[in-house]
């Protein structure tokens, strides 16, 4: 009798270990490589004359171009909140009127209970490594490794905070002349501060040898790579192989390292055999940071930069590359966002998306998969937490307008009967149609209305203080 029953365990053991073989094996590995203060007009690919960008001009002829992608926030915190957990900055209170990203000086983080895009594809048995800016929370409980990441190597926060004002000079000239030693950032690896000050020339390439060795380390199992590079937001460093190496001067060489760093990987999934069973992705946090001139980046035909809800503030430049899944040569028009990445990675991977909550990424596969088209019709354009415009299909309504970073950022106006754009004609939100079209007018603020119905937003995170 106890040989029946342990050979009938037996069995039981080996279909569930063949099971849990066969889904590991059929699971997709993921990458997202999220640059910061990119803008849409900066890569090969998107029209810039003077930036080369030959591996992601490769990764866009080898797999889609998305001209329509959209960050979920114009500045960094909020956006790689709503990244990593498929929700709006105002859903999770990573967004704040008072304070718009986290500082050195914060107390708050991400919260506990939110789920992250690596908390969800760990349960799902991947591993799971960021190599990067974070700045989601610097202290041990909001960062990567307590929010399902087996791994961390990079910065806790932007690479312009932590500044020595008794070394650097005053103004704008360290930003534009920029050293190592002005500023007092950190490289942590894990929880520990392993780099004070963190040497920015070489930021680039180590956190692409740390991406490519986890890759490298974790070829037999699904895995989860996050690079979310610090660059090109500012203070500007490349490394030295990159000096005077891009036409457009020290702004195109941070663009092209970045671009090496992207072939690098490319080139190790294919090195290892895992290109065909892997989704890259290539985007940005957020738009250029226009008032440091050169230093910063360019919208392209788009109006305005980081800091705002016009489209140069928050649409980006997408590229997805998966081999023999996601046909070459594409050019998409749908209508996509950075959430979507969340909801999309977690059904493929066979995980399960949190039904407790609202998510608002939508699984854009369909359309990666040329099956069919992007579920996502609306786009809301939050500052903080005011709702400023709302997109719907090729439809955009201003309800307030505010510039981007700068002297324009002050000047708020409220526009009682909105502005409205048709941005497949009009990208660049030029004509104003308000008065020729009231009826979309009325069907956007139907839209907004149940918005709002549904919408709890909990306290900031980032007004605690430290």
């Amino acid at each position: 009798m106890n040989r029946i029953l342990l050979g009938f365990l037996c069995v039981i053991l080996s279909t569930q270990l063949t099971s849990v073989s066969a889904k590991g094996a059929d699971q997709p590995n993921f990458v997202i490589i999220f640059a910061d203060d990119l803008g849409y007009g900066d890569l090969g690919c998107y029209g810039n004359p003077t930036i080369r960008t030959p591996n992601l001009d490769r990764m866009a002829a080898e797999g889609m171009r998305f001209t329509q992608f959209y960050s979920a926030s114009s500045v960094c915190t909020p956006s790689r909140a709503a990244l990593l957990t498929g929700r709006l900055p105002i859903r999770n209170g990573m967004c704040s009127d008072k304070r718009r990203v986290l500082f050195p000086n914060s107390g708050g983080g991400i919260p506990a209970s939110e789920v992250t895009l690596a908390e969800s594809l760990k349960e799902a048995g991947y591993a799971t490594g960021c190599f990067g800016k974070w700045h989601l929370g610097h202290l041990p409980q909001f960062l990567p490794t307590n929010n399902g990441f087996d791994t961390y190597f990079g910065i806790p926060y932007s690479n312009d905070m932590d500044r020595l004002n008794d070394a650097a000079p005053k103004g704008r000239t360290a930003f534009l002349e920029p050293k190592v030693e002005y500023w007092n950032v950190p490289i942590l690896q894990d929880l520990e501060v392993v780099e004070r000050p963190a040497d920015q020339t070489t930021i680039t390439r180590r956190y692409t040898e740390h991406a490519v060795d986890f890759i490298k380390k974790n070829k037999e199992q699904p895995f989860f790579v996050y690079l979310p590079h610090s660059l090109p937001h500012i203070p500007l460093f490349r490394g030295k192989e990159f000096e005077n190496h891009s036409a457009r001067g020290l702004y195109g060489d941070v663009i092209e390292e970045i671009d090496w760093s992207v072939g690098q990987v490319l080139k190790t999934l294919q090195d290892e055999g895992l290109a065909e069973n892997t989704c890259v992705f290539f985007t940005s946090d957020n738009g250029p940071w226009l008032i440091f001139n050169e230093h910063g980046g360019t919208a392209g035909l788009l109006k305005d930069g980081k800091g705002c809800t016009w489209e140069g503030g928050m649409r980006e430049p997408g590229i997805a590359w998966w081999p023999g899944k996601i046909a070459a040569g594409q050019v998409s028009l749908e209508l996509a966002s950075t959430m979507d990445l969340y909801t999309t990675f977690i059904t493929l991977a066979g995980g399960k998306v949190p039904d407790d909550r609202i998510v608002d990424g939508l699984d854009i596969s369909p359309v990666l998969f040329g099956e069919g088209k992007s579920p996502r019709e609306t786009m809301y354009y939050y500052r903080g937490t005011e709702l400023m415009a709302v997109r719907y299909q090729e439809w955009k309504a201003h309800y307030y307008t505010q510039g981007a970073y700068g002297a324009d950022a002050r000047k708020r106006e409220k526009h009682e009967v909105p502005l409205l754009y048709n941005l497949h004609h009009d990208p660049s939100e030029r004509f104003n149609l308000n008065e020729k079209y009231p009826e979309i007018l009325s069907k956007i603020e139907k839209l907004v209305k149940a918005h709002r119905d549904q919408l709890t937003a909990p306290a900031s995170q980032l007004e605690i203080p430290l």
